[in-house]
């Protein structure tokens, strides 16, 4: 799979080998769940049998002690074989980044959560991409913790998920309205797992909507208590860490179109137009990279809380959304007709790329969030 690279975002080539050593299985079985819509199931066996979905779990606890990079540069992988295996696991992948950031912390439950991760590769699923700082639903306080209703969105990999990080909004007496962050095991009472994802790209990734009724959750599954509608410091990290991860997911779909490009300019090497569009694909992808590079370097391996860092993967991922719709654009132009039938590469490419700036901050608001930052605004 040809790819545009630098030095900085090579990571260790132990994960990227076990990454294209399973990608013929993620390959052969994409276009037909993209086809079905249903879930990438076989990829997710091939994921624990090369132990990816423990990546991110500390050594000391039994997994890879992969950085954030590290992390990022599988899901860029993987995304040069199947978008929607790429862009699910990473969900999981970047809840791990975060538990691993709460253990290195000595935070409750991060510990306990990592070592099953790493001893059993179960599945975190989040719902942070529809909720952010405006979540779905309520939560109440009873004795020992909450009772939660809503209907989450856009939950990824939900129908093999066995925990789920989400966030319920909070109306407290005496604060105002506060957003709780949760860890809510599916097999918890009241939890309902739908089967409405039928969208235009990403088919594969079963993020069907979760219902929440009357759930129970106690105290000590509440993992952070934060203000409402804000980006506050520990979402700052969240977003951080969670975004680069997923940026690398859809910087591999750009990638995949790319390389396919290729092979159908090489039957027409001479053709100027062809030449051109090669040669744009590839500036394209090139400063899209240097983008998430940058971003991670700005974050470092370990993030503290940064408004400046959370723009900057915001940045990244603003360009790697814009790089890759003119990428696959392009890619299409090249391949020429065959790019337009359903099975095609390049055109389930051009489809799943458009997921990308709907997860927030869409690519103008990132512009509205970073000009008010440079004004010294608040952010709303």
């Amino acid at each position: 799979m040809t790819t545009i690279d630098s030095t900085a975002t090579r990571m260790s080539t132990s994960l990227t080998d076990r990454a294209d050593e399973i990608g013929p299985v993620l390959a052969a079985n994409a276009a037909r769940h993209d086809r079905e819509a249903t879930f990438v199931s076989e990829a997710y066996g091939a994921l624990r049998e090369a132990g990816l979905l423990r990546a991110a779990v500390p050594s000391e606890l039994g997994g890879d002690g992969a950085t954030i990079r590290e992390v990022a540069g599988l899901q860029r992988t993987l995304g040069h074989y199947c978008g929607a295996t790429a862009l699910a696991s990473a969900m999981h992948q970047h809840v791990t980044c975060f538990t691993a950031w709460r253990y290195r912390r000595g935070l409750p439950g991060a510990e306990a959560t990592l070592r099953r991760i790493a001893d059993e590769q179960i599945v975190l699923v989040s719902t942070g991409g529809g909720d952010f700082t405006h979540p779905a639903g309520e939560a109440v306080a009873v004795d020992g913790g909450y009772r939660v209703s809503g209907r989450k969105r856009f939950v990824s990999q939900s129908s093999v998920g066995t925990v789920m990080s989400t966030m319920f909004p909070f109306d407290d007496p005496d604060r105002g309205m506060r957003v709780l962050n949760m860890a809510i095991p599916f097999a918890s009472e009241g939890v309902d797992v739908g089967s409405n994802w039928d969208t235009l790209g990403m088919r594969g990734t079963a993020s069907d909507d979760v219902v929440l009724t009357d759930v129970f959750v106690p105290q000590e599954r509440v993992l952070a208590d934060r203000p409402y509608g804000v980006i506050d410091p520990p979402l700052q990290v969240i977003a951080s860490i969670g975004f680069s991860i997923i940026s690398g997911a859809y910087l591999g779909v750009a990638e995949a179109a790319y390389a396919e490009a290729l092979k159908a300019g090489a039957r027409n090497p001479d053709d100027p137009i062809v030449q051109r569009a090669i040669g744009l694909m590839r500036q394209r992808l090139q400063v899209a990279a240097w983008a998430l590079d940058g971003a991670l370097t700005e974050i470092g391996d370990d993030p503290t809380p940064s408004f400046d860092g959370f723009l900057a993967i915001m940045a990244a991922k603003a360009e790697i959304a814009r790089a890759g719709v003119e990428v696959c654009d392009l890619a299409m132009q090249v391949a020429g007709g065959s790019a337009f039938f359903k099975g095609s590469v390049i055109e389930r490419c051009y489809r799943d790329i458009r997921a990308a700036a709907f997860h927030p901050l869409t690519p103008e608001a990132t512009l509205l969030a970073a000009g008010r930052h440079a004004l010294g605004l608040p952010q709303t």
